[in-house]
């Protein structure tokens, strides 16, 4: 009964600030004594759960403070003991080379195990435990940014949410108008590329011409852990508001040989660190190939969400690509309104975006993964860019990030393997020749 009232309190508690408590000296140790409790793990199955139960009502109970509090008392009374540690380590030193050394490793490691990952684990027992792991590094990763006591807790607990998520356990779902109401107001919550407006746009996204694939682990079933949008055209689409135009007719899909991934979204803020889009892109390829033996072409239409913070950072790329705009200017776009500053701008902004995805690094420096995240990410997927495309997001959003440009990648299936080998050891970018073309003239 304890774990099945939990279920409650954790749906109308995570994420809401109301009802909770500041945790006081006593609370101190009385927490203190629960987590004395998990870490030994005495008793059974049930009595973990009814601990993992009265422990998670515990957390879910405080302000944000206490639950600051709360994580650093794990963190920073719930690891190994040093002197457990030494004594093994010195056991193992003695016995290298002789009959007992493989014992004396199993012991170090022994030694070497946290309580920490005992206490988080025991939430696996009871239901929803997993997504209130999930909520509670994120809440870690809030606190992380100011406390960097915490990171300890952290790498600990991104280690099992590693485990836990890995790509063998997550389930492909294909998301339609049909899927659970309650499915459908999550994809319009987490949509974080191009906002869903209504509930018109969201089945629009959803009609024949386009799909929506979704990974969902069996534990959160009803959480969807990443998901991504396509259409399926005849062409690389070059403008994400005609792609996403709900009055366009219905495009026929029998007549389809590309498609164009516009949209990938992380849902979970809880599972940063932990890699699963890479296979989800994949796995959606397989799928639609299966289902439209005639698609020759998968790309994306990707924003450049950092190309502007970039520029902040190194302002004189502006002069050398000729533009006489100033960032400000240029990111309100009020200039796509007068015709004579859209021709004048698009070789020069069209230039200025692929030398930025052409050598903009992480640090500053001239070596190291690109400073955009989108580009890491598909890049490091092996796919290639392809095509810079001028004014191909219209939005205020599209503006302020990247001055209205976006970029196709592309992903061949012939080439992935190699595109990916090489930009992980060597950090080679693969690129048309049309691109380089232009990061060249910048």
């Amino acid at each position: 009964m304890v774990a099945k009232g939990l279920v409650d309190k954790l749906r109308s508690m995570i994420g809401s600030g109301s009802e909770r408590v500041a945790l006081t000296a006593r609370g101190v140790e009385q927490l203190r004594a629960q987590l004395r409790e998990c870490a030994e793990g005495q008793g059974g199955e049930v009595s973990a759960r009814a601990r993992a139960a009265r422990l998670a009502d515990t957390y879910l109970g405080l302000n944000d403070q206490g639950r600051h509090r709360f994580l650093k008392l794990i963190a920073l009374e719930f690891g190994p003991d040093p002197a457990k540690v030494a004594k093994a380590h010195a056991a193992y030193q003695k016995a290298v080379g002789t009959p007992e050394q493989w014992k004396a490793e199993a012991a170090m490691r022994i030694a070497m195990r946290s309580s920490r990952i005992r206490i988080l684990t025991q939430f696996n027992a009871i239901p929803q435990g997993v997504k209130f792991l999930v909520d509670l590094r994120a809440d870690l990763l809030r606190y992380l940014e100011d406390d960097r006591e915490l990171a300890v807790l952290d790498r600990e607990l991104e280690s099992r949410l590693s485990a836990w998520f890995d790509v063998g356990f997550l389930e492909l779902q294909r998301i339609t108008w049909n899927s659970p109401a309650a499915l459908l107001e999550k994809l319009i919550e987490y949509e974080a590329v191009h906002e869903i407006r209504s509930w018109t746009d969201l089945k629009n996204r959803l009609d024949s011409d386009r799909r929506l694939y979704a990974f969902f682990h069996p534990r959160m079933p009803a959480e969807p852990l990443i998901f991504v949008e396509v259409a399926l055209t005849d062409h690389l689409a070059d403008n994400v508001q005609a792609l996403l135009d709900e009055h366009a007719p219905v495009f026929d899909n029998r007549k389809a040989d590309t498609a164009i991934f516009y949209s990938i979204s992380n849902t979970q803020v809880g599972l940063r660190g932990v890699s699963f889009g890479n296979f989800l892109l994949k796995r959606v390829i397989d799928d639609l190939k299966r289902d439209f033996p005639k698609l020759a072409n998968f790309a994306t239409l990707s924003p450049m969400p950092a190309m502007a913070a970039w520029l902040r950072k190194n302002p004189q790329a502006l002069a050398d690509a000729g533009i006489e705009l100033s960032l400000e200017e240029l990111s309100t776009g009020t200039w796509a309104a007068d015709k004579k500053l859209v021709r004048s701008l698009r070789d020069p902004l069209s230039r200025l975006g692929a030398r930025y995805l052409a050598s903009a690094k992480q640090g500053g420096g001239e070596t190291g993964a690109p400073f955009d995240p989108v580009s890491r990410f598909h890049l490091g997927n092996g796919a290639r860019v392809e095509r810079i495309n001028y004014l191909g997001d219209s939005s205020a959003k599209g503006f302020r990030q990247s001055f209205g440009l976006m970029v196709n990648y592309l992903y061949s299936p012939d080439d992935i393997e190699t595109n990916l080998e090489a930009f992980a050891s060597q950090g080679s970018i693969a690129m048309s020749a049309m691109v380089r073309r232009l990061a060249k003239r910048a």
